[in-house]
This record gives C-alpha cells, structure tokens and sequence, in this order.
C-alpha cells in the first residue's frame, strides 16, 4: 500500500464532517482507531510492534543478522488539537512508512535497524501537556505528574491508561528503549510558509511554553447584582489577553490565549471562576519569559482591582532546542543543500533532543496555515517528501 492508499485510509479518521477539522485527541476513540490503523501497517510490512510503557508505539524493522541496537528512528504523532488539521504529526508517519516500501522496493539492506514511531499525546490537547509520551520516555516530566493530569471531563491520565491496559504505575523514563536508539529524525508538515521547495531541514525550536491562570471571583445574579458589588472575573482576564498581546509587541515574542473555560458558563450569571491557558513562544528564553512575567503581573493587578483572586501554574516549558548540528548538516548536504530553517513550533524531536541525536524535515505548506482544517501539503511535496526521508534514511542505516 502506498503513500496515496494509506493516506486515504487515515485522512477519514476523527475527521469533522461540516468543518474539516479533526479532533484525534489522545485515548479517545478516533486516536485510538488511528493507532490500530499503525499496527495493521506496521503488520503489512512484517515489522515488530512495540508499545512501550508511556503508550508510545514503535514499529521496528530488523535486518536478519543484525543487531537491535543503534536503531534510526523516524515517525511523528497521530493526535490533534482541537479541529486540526490532517497533516500535523500524520504526514510524518505515513512518510515513513512509505520510506520503508521504497527502501526494500530498491533492495536496500540496512546495516542499522529502523523504526517507526508514533508519540502519545503530541499536542496535549487532552490532558495540556504537549509531547507527554516523549516527555515521559526521556524523563522530562516526573511520573506522579502525569499519573495526576486530567482531561475536561476529570478523568487522570492513569485512569485512561488502566482502560487502556497500560500500568500507570510503570510510565516514566525508559532508558533501555532509549539506548536502542541512535537518533530520531521526524518529518512534519511545515507551520508556517518560509519554503519556497518541497523540503526542509530544521535548524532549532525556538522557546514555547504554556501556562494557567486561575481566576476565582463570586457568582452571582446578572440582573440583580450592582456594578460595584461584583467580583466579576471575566473582567481581569479581559485584561489579561490584551496585556498578552501588548506584552508580546514589546518583547518581539508570540502570546496566545486560546483556551478559556467560564464557570458556571451561564448567560444571566455573573462567572464564578475564569481559567484560561497562555501560549507563550520567542526567539530567547530571556525574551518569552519576560512576556510572560508582564502578563502575570497585569493579571494580578487588574485581579486585586476587581476583587478577585489570581494563580499562575507554569504547565511545560521548553528552552531553546538546537538540533545536532553534524545530524543537520548531513541531511542537508545528502539532500543536496535544502533550505535549513527554525520552528516557532513544538516537537517530540525537541524533547529526545535532550537525550539523543534528532533532527527533522519539513515538507512545504502553501497555505501557511497549521492547527487548522486549512492545513495542507501539496501531493508532490508530500511524494518529495518521501523521497527525502528515503534518503535520509539510506544515509544513516546503510545499505
């Protein structure tokens, strides 16, 4: 089955009839029918199937006669932020995939394993912590953490892994899985328009995290309660987001609040509670932490202005990635000199990068739109795409 026949085989999948949009979120039915469609592909192609503690899979092909060490791992994500688009973290599986058949199509005999791999809870758009399984495989995240993270419905992320059949008892860093890998290269669509060919190599991952502000005010009537008597808290997060834009002007970073939960969410009451999640991002850690500093101050100031209670959590943090510079390089030079180019985008790449060798390609987006149904990759780009993690992979297993 080729690059053309999977992809129609997933593109359905969680997929929005009116918008577009998909909602894979993690442990949900939809991602999980998306994980069954990897083992029947891993299947197809003979490959051994692995779920490792954190629910991350892999699909490992081993030469006869080699060893099952310094494997080169590729693959991406299958999870979604809320109405996604099809491409973010797909593409990177799919490609892989394809990359194998063409591999073994040209008689190529790695002299290294390689692997496929499919991160859990990639977007955090379920349980807000983005790359959770690749946190947790390299221990970037402490275990009791994640057991204790719950998604909107209140449910733990070790009550969905026990319904799952995992241990959560059990998640946390993998050190004998990661000693099994040499290094890990991910294709991803492009977020963003800065290509002007087919594929990409990224240079690094700018700084990027998310934080929680929790806005506790006083319910009350809407028709029955004074102007000054109410402790309103829509009024400092109002404030909070145009402080998020403001401070983001001044500091040359990127600031979003894109989530906000209202309680009790009624149209004749006055709110009770506001919880709202910023998205942090920049070219220098110094540059987004002092956005978020000024964000946070303007938030408790308008908060102690209005009556209302104000707390910050930090959720994930990110510093500044560069991928392994010889990495790089050599998949730029075996691609024959392709652009190299940062990401104001999060990755499981840029979580193993601590741990391990990473890098990543970026097939070209014409739209420029990503987290969207918009999203999109031409099928040429998305073909040259396979070719150049082919490629790639030739280069790094042998053959």
């Amino acid at each position: 089955m080729g690059f053309e026949e999977m992809w129609a085989a997933l593109r359905p999948v969680g997929r929005d009839a009116e918008t577009g949009g998909y909602h894979r979120f993690a442990w949900t039915p939809a991602e999980v029918e998306c994980r069954s469609w990897f083992a029947d592909e891993a299947r197809r192609r003979d490959l051994e199937i692995e779920t490792d503690r954190n629910g991350n899979l892999f699909a490992w092909w081993f030469p006869p006669g080699n060893g099952r060490g310094d494997a080169v791992v590729t693959g991406s994500h299958l999870d979604s932020v809320p109405g996604g688009g099809a491409f973010d973290g797909p593409l990177g599986i799919v490609s892989a995939f394809a990359a194998i058949d063409l591999l073994r199509e040209r008689g190529v005999r790695p002299s290294r394993p390689i692997g496929v791999a499919a991160f859990a809870e990639e977007e955090g758009a379920r349980f807000g912590v983005a790359c959770l399984g690749s946190r947790l495989l390299t221990g970037a995240i402490a275990p009791y953490r994640a057991r204790a993270l719950r998604d909107r419905d209140g449910r733990t992320l070790a009550d969905v892994l026990t319904g799952h059949g995992l241990d959560p008892e059990r998640i946390g860093p993998d050190e004998d899985l990661l000693s099994r890998i040499g290094c890990y290269v991910e294709l991803h669509v492009e977020q963003g328009r800065a290509l002007d060919v087919p594929v990409g190599v990224a240079s690094a991952i700018v700084p990027h995290g998310r934080w929680r502000f929790d806005l506790a005010g006083e319910g009350n009537h809407a028709g029955t309660t004074h102007l000054k008597d109410r402790r309103d808290p829509m009024l400092p997060f109002a404030e909070l987001v145009l402080a998020a834009r403001e401070a983001a002007e001044r500091n040359g970073t990127l600031a979003t609040v894109g989530r906000v939960e209202v309680a009790p969410n009624g149209v004749n009451a006055v709110p009770s509670a506001v919880t709202a999640w910023l998205d942090g991002r920049g070219p220098a850690d110094e540059a987004v932490r002092r956005t978020v500093a000024e964000v946070r101050e303007a938030a408790r100031r308008a908060a102690r202005a209005h009556g209302v209670a104000v707390e910050v959590a930090e959720e994930s943090y990110t510093e500044v990635v560069d991928f392994d510079v010889p990495l790089r390089d050599r998949l730029a030079a075996v691609l024959g000199g392709v652009p190299v180019l940062p990401t104001g985008a999060g990755h499981d790449a840029g979580i193993l990068a601590s741990r391990l060798p990473t890098a990543m390609l970026f097939v070209r987006n014409p739209t420029g739109i990503s987290h969207a149904p918009e999203e999109h990759a031409d099928l040429e780009d998305c073909l040259a795409g396979v070719e150049a993690l082919t490629t790639v992979l030739k280069a790094l297993a042998g053959g």
